[in-house]
């Protein structure tokens, strides 16, 4: 059922998402400064590309100041833009009974596009 579920979320919206991300991660990837925000766009986009069967938790290994800088300057750059882009997906697709996991899971991926640092993605 998640192979099923992750072959319709590519088709209708997924690809999408996870080249944003994947454009995003090269932009970044530019400069020196912008590697671990870059990084961190590829894995996001590996998520957005196949997320059902995912999990994401809060990496308990990681606190510390240090991410919340980065999640604020991330948020600054592109994030929130990402954020309303999983906003709008998760609309259309809720707007259907059908579409309601795939409305779900963008939503779930909200968070993650506005606060990635501190995050762990099984």
């Amino acid at each position: 059922m998640k192979t099923l579920g992750n072959i319709i979320w590519v088709v209708f919206g997924g690809f999408t998402i996870a080249i944003e991300y994947f454009i995003a991660g090269f932009l970044m990837i530019l400069t020196i400064i912008g590697i671990p925000f870059g990084l961190q766009a590829f894995k996001l986009g590996i998520l957005a590309l196949w997320p059902f069967g995912r999990n994401v938790r809060k990496d308990e290994d990681s606190l510390g100041c240090l991410n919340l800088v980065m999640n604020i300057i991330w948020i600054i750059i592109g994030g929130f833009w990402i954020a309303l882009t999983h906003l709008l997906w998760g609309i259309l697709f809720c707007v259907t009974i059908i579409g309601i996991p795939f409305g779900k899971q963008h939503f779930k991926l909200i968070h993650l596009a506005l606060v990635p640092f501190g995050n762990k993605i099984e």
